[in-house]
């Protein structure tokens, strides 16, 4: 990636149609060659493996198969001005088709401050299968009672309050947010880089509220991830390449407003694991509580990771082989219910926290703050994360290992077609 940069200082306007001046050029430049020397044969360069587009009709980083890394920042808003969100969303978007295609952003001067260049950090780098997802917030249509936008008529009726479940105990500081970013790559360090750009692009305008960072296992395409527990995590997802399926589940259709149609609602949470129990449970019991073999990844009832999960099998004794209360089960039967979620997971390892157990052994001491990113997209929430998480969060085993601390919802428009920015439609018709 080069950042070498032999012109005058940017303007915000010149930044702004930098992107697409270079996609016309890049249009134009072929015909010209071709009716210079008509005798030589033009061959169109394939496409980088390491680019996905940033623009068209979704956003990307939804049902993209998932990197092995990704940084997330949420946002809160700091200006009372739409025109101000508009012109942030108009430069993200210029930010995101570069960054995407491994190209440097370089800040424009604007007002008392000078141009700053690209920091250079990714100099040699490929873009590494970056994507950029957005979403927005709760806070973007209301927030203390107040329509800071004049945008909450456009707020979509499945975009509801996400009620209290039992065992929640959020954090607020990392808990919410006007604006999402998801930066997913297969470098740590161009996620990251991403992040921080748009973030230099919002000074001013929006303040980071939380960060987290993420990884998956790598165990090639095709292949199930696992979570730090040591299980096979994603298995039961609904085929992204069945399109009508993800029309049916996924995107928002029709009910929804036009700024929001082809978007997806994402729940995300970060769930911190108690590992050091975790880690001394029987490996018996651990299959119990997810209802699937640990090594194979196949349910209790079959022997391979996609055979049917078999709810009806009972053992000699006439008990469920897949207990009640098992995590596949409770999950097994809201898919039933039609209850669908793609889910997009990462792990996260923060280091490690004080702890004072109120149980015996009544150990103090120092515990891993280290788990799970849970994400995950669907057509409506009302439809799909809170009735699944409503049974979940109170008959789950899985619940005595694992407590969600953070996280929030988001509303993660459309894609951006040539010509538009991310949420145009949004903002131009409310």
């Amino acid at each position: 990636m080069s950042t070498t940069n032999t012109k005058a200082p940017a303007t915000r306007r010149g930044f702004l149609t930098g992107v697409a001046g270079i996609a016309a050029a890049a249009t134009v430049a072929p015909i010209a060659r071709a009716t210079e020397t008509p005798a030589v044969e033009i061959v169109a360069q394939a496409p980088s493996p390491d680019i996905i587009p940033f623009r068209g009709r979704h956003q990307a980083g939804i049902i993209t198969p998932a990197q092995t890394f990704t940084y997330i920042a949420a946002l809160d808003l700091a200006t009372s001005k739409r025109s101000d969100l508009v012109r942030l969303m108009q430069a993200w978007t210029e930010a995101s088709a570069r960054l995407t295609a491994g190209e440097p952003v370089d800040i424009p001067a604007e007002g008392d401050s000078e141009a700053q260049p690209d920091p250079a950090d990714l100099d040699g780098l490929s873009p590494s299968k970056l994507t950029l997802t957005f979403g927005f917030g709760l806070g973007m249509f209301e927030k203390d009672g107040k329509d800071r936008y004049g945008l909450a008529r456009q707020r979509p009726d499945a975009f509801v309050d996400l009620p209290h479940f039992p065992g929640d105990q959020f954090i607020p500081a990392r808990t919410g947010g006007d604006l999402l970013i998801q930066a997913c790559a297969d470098n740590p360090q161009v996620a990251f880089h991403a992040v921080r750009q748009l973030a230099r692009l919002a000074y001013g305008l929006a303040e980071i509220k939380w960060v987290q960072s993420g990884f998956g296992s790598d165990y090639g395409p095709g292949k199930t991830p696992r979570n730090l527990m040591g299980f096979k995590d994603g298995t039961g997802n609904p085929n992204t390449s069945d399109a009508a399926l993800m029309d049916q589940h996924i995107w928002a259709g029709a009910e929804a407003p036009d700024w929001m149609q082809g978007g997806s609602y994402m729940v995300m949470r970060r769930a911190r694991i108690a590992l050091e129990h975790w880690d001394r449970t029987k490996v018996s019991f651990q299959e119990q509580t997810f209802g699937r073999q640990k090594k194979s990844g196949a349910p209790l009832t079959g022997k391979h990771e996609f055979d049917p999960v078999d709810l009806a099998a009972n053992d000699s004794d006439g008990n469920p082989i897949i207990p009640e209360n098992s995590h596949v089960r409770l999950a097994h039967q809201a898919a039933l219910d039609g209850n669908v979620i793609l889910r997009r997971s990462y792990s996260y390892n923060d280091g490690a926290n004080v702890i004072a157990e109120r149980w015996p052994p009544w150990k103090q001491g120092m515990e891993f703050d280290a788990g799970l990113i849970f994400v995950g997209y669907q057509r409506d929430v009302r439809a799909s994360f809170i009735p699944i998480f409503e049974k979940m969060s109170r008959f789950d085993m899985m619940n005595q290992f694992v407590t969600n601390v953070g996280g929030g919802h988001f509303a993660c428009p459309r894609g951006v077609e040539k010509g538009e920015y991310l949420g145009a439609r949004l903002f131009e018709t409310a």
